[in-house]
C-alpha cells in the first residue's frame, strides 16, 4: 500500500483503468438485457441510464486520470513535494465514496449522494489551486477554471436527478464534455510536440516540430468559444461554425507536430492520434451541427472514446514508465490497446448510421473493444504501478 500512495499516478491511474472496463461492462450489461433507454440502469441506481453512462465516463474516469495526471506533473511543475500517503490516501477514498453513491444512490437520499459526489473535484481543485498558487505557477493555474467549469456540470446534472431542475442533465455533460476538450487542447498543445522535439533529438531525426504562439492561442480560444456557445446556444449554427474553426485551428497545429515522423514509436504516435480525435470531434460536432450529420452523439463519443480514450492511454503509459525509472518503450500489448480505441471510436462513429438495423450490436462491438484495450493496460501496468521504482528512487 505504501508504494501505491507514493505518488498520485499509482493509484488513481490504477482507478481509471479499472474503472473503463467495469463501467463499459456494466453499460453492455444494460444494452444486452435492455436495450438504451431512459429508464433506471438497475435497481441501485438512481440516473436514468444514459445519463449515468455520460456522468461515470466524465466524472468516474476522466476525473480520475484528471487527479493521476495533475499530482504527478505538479511537483514538476512547482518543485513543491507531491501529495502521498494519508493526503493521497484521502483523496482516493473521496473518488471511490462518490463511484459508491452513484452506483448505490437508489438507497440514498439524494441530497447525500449529490453531496458525495461533488465532493471530488473540489477537494482536487483546492489542492491543485493552493499548490500552484504558493508555487507562482501562473501558467498553470488555468487547469483550476476547467475544474470549476466540470464542477458546474455536475451540479447541473444532480438537479434535474433531484427534481429541482427540468432539463439541465444534457446541458451538465455537454459543459463538462467541452471542459474536457478545453483542456486536451491545452495540455495535449504542450506535451506532443514538447516530446517528439525530445523524440526526435534522440533518434537524430532531422525534422522541425513547429508551433505558433499566436496558433496555439487562437486554437485555444476557439475550444472556449465551443464551451461558451454551447452552453448559450445549444445545437445552433453559430456552436457549429465556432467547432469548424476550433477544427481548422487545432488540425493546423497538429500538422506542424511532425506526426507522420513518429511511427516506429507508439508511446509517441498514440499522442499524435490521440489529438488528431481532438481535431476529428470537433469536425464531427461542426457537421452535425451545420450538415445534420453525424449526430451530435456521434460528435461527442470521437470526443469522449476517441480523444479522451487515446490521449488519456497515452499519457498514462508514458507517465507509469518515466515516474517507476522504465525505458519509454511501451510493450505490444499496450500498442495494440492503442489502436483498439480507435477501432472502437470508429465503430462508435459511424456503425449506428451504417447499420441502424443492429444498434445494439454495433455498441457492443465497440464497448467490448474499449473494455479490451483498458483490460490490457491494466494487465500490463498493475505490477508497474503497484511495484517500487526500478531505478530505487522515491516515488
Amino acid at each position: 500500500m505504501s508504494v501505491l500512495l507514493a505518488y498520485g499516478f499509482r493509484p488513481f491511474f490504477l482507478l481509471a483503468g479499472l474503472y473503463a472496463v467495469l463501467g463499459m461492462l456494466a453499460w453492455l450489461a444494460w444494452l444486452v438485457i435492455h436495450g438504451a433507454g431512459g429508464a433506471v440502469l438497475n435497481p441501485t441506481i438512481a440516473f436514468p441510464v444514459l445519463i449515468w453512462h455520460g456522468h461515470e465516463m466524465l466524472f468516474g474516469f476522466v476525473a480520475a486520470v484528471m487527479a493521476g495526471f495533475f499530482l504527478t506533473a505538479m511537483p514538476n511543475w512547482t518543485g513543491a513535494p507531491p501529495l502521498r500517503h494519508r493526503p493521497l490516501l484521502l483523496l482516493v477514498l473521496l473518488w471511490i465514496a462518490g463511484r459508491l453513491v452513484i452506483w448505490f444512490g437508489a438507497y440514498l437520499p439524494g441530497w447525500l449522494s449529490a453531496a458525495v459526489d461533488l465532493a471530488f473535484l473540489p477537494a482536487l481543485a483546492g489542492v491543485v489551486g493552493a499548490t500552484l498558487w504558493r508555487a507562482g505557477a501562473k501558467r498553470n493555474l488555468v487547469l483550476v477554471p476547467i475544474l470549476l467549469t466540470m464542477i458546474a456540470g455536475d451540479v447541473l446534472i444532480h438537479l434535474e436527478v433531484l427534481a429541482l431542475t427540468g432539463v439541465t442533465a444534457r446541458t451538465g455533460l455537454y459543459l463538462a464534455a467541452d471542459a474536457v476538450a478545453v483542456l486536451l487542447v491545452i495540455i495535449g498543445g504542450r506535451i506532443v510536440p514538447a516530446f517528439t522535439r525530445s523524440a526526435f533529438a534522440q533518434q537524430q531525426i532531422d525534422a522541425p516540430v513547429r508551433s505558433s504562439a499566436m496558433l496555439d492561442r487562437l486554437a485555444i480560444l476557439s475550444a472556449v468559444l465551443v464551451l461558451v456557445l454551447e452552453l448559450v446556444l445549444p445545437d445552433s449554427a453559430a456552436t457549429g461554425t465556432a467547432a469548424a474553426a476550433a477544427a481548422i485551428l487545432n488540425a493546423a497545429r497538429l500538422a506542424g507536430w511532425q506526426g507522420h515522423r513518429s511511427l516506429a514509436a507508439p508511446i509517441l504516435w498514440v499522442l499524435h492520434l490521440g489529438y488528431l480525435w481532438v481535431v476529428l470531434a470537433f469536425a464531427a460536432k461542426a457537421a452535425a451541427l451545420l450538415l445534420g450529420w453525424p449526430s451530435g452523439s456521434a460528435a461527442l463519443h470521437a470526443l469522449t472514446v476517441g480523444a479522451v480514450g487515446t490521449l488519456t492511454m497515452g499519457v498514462m503509459s508514458r507517465a507509469a514508465l518515466g515516474h517507476t525509472g522504465r525505458p519509454l518503450r511501451v510493450h505490444w500489448a499496450v500498442a495494440t490497446a492503442y489502436v483498439l480505441i480507435s477501432i472502437a471510436s470508429v465503430v462508435r462513429l459511424v456503425g449506428p448510421a451504417l447499420l441502424s438495423s443492429f444498434y445494439t450490436e454495433v455498441m457492443v462491438g465497440a464497448g467490448v473493444l474499449w473494455a479490451g484495450a483498458f483490460g490490457l493496460f491494466v494487465l500490463i501496468y498493475l505490477p508497474i504501478l503497484t511495484r517500487p521504482r526500478i531505478d530505487g528512487k522515491p516515488g
